[in-house]
């Protein structure tokens, strides 16, 4: 979600998407599995397709490759600091982007609710955060 959801922001904001490199993988993800449903569905509520993402894992090229590593939990944080010490610094945790730590909870195996819930925190915090994100280095490939 959280990736649809910070290109619909990029173009909010007057931005090509397509100038930026946004990318999605999981820390303990399974690899190539489609988006699903439930995800899906609030996706669509707001007008966004994800239909063509397939998960894949975190690994240390994607690391390396990009400024900057937002997660939702901070184990996750934690994981991914441990298994890449040399790119520590560009993890952060999505709600210290607002200024904040907290967690956002993972709405797998809840109800539609919890997914809405989640995507509407996601976007608040990408929007609240979105020129902090672009202080840290979140800039577009040219």
């Amino acid at each position: 979600m959280a990736e649809t959801l910070f290109r619909r922001l990029i173009e909010v904001e007057g931005l090509n998407p397509h100038d930026w490199r946004i990318e999605s993988a999981g820390t303990w993800a399974s690899e190539g599995l489609p988006v699903i449903e439930e995800v899906q569905k609030v996706l669509l509520q707001r007008g966004l397709d994800a239909s063509h993402h397939r998960s894949r894992s975190v690994s240390q090229m994607m690391v390396a490759s990009n400024h900057l590593i937002l997660v939702m939990e901070p184990d996750h944080k934690e994981a991914l600091q441990v298994e890449f010490p040399l790119y520590a610094s560009k993890v952060q945790l999505l709600s210290e982007m607002i200024g904040e730590t907290f967690e956002i909870a993972d709405p797998v195996g809840g109800q539609s609710s919890d997914y809405e819930k989640a995507a509407d925190e996601i976007y608040r915090i990408l929007q609240g955060g979105f020129s902090k994100i672009l202080s840290l280095g979140f800039n577009p490939e040219r």
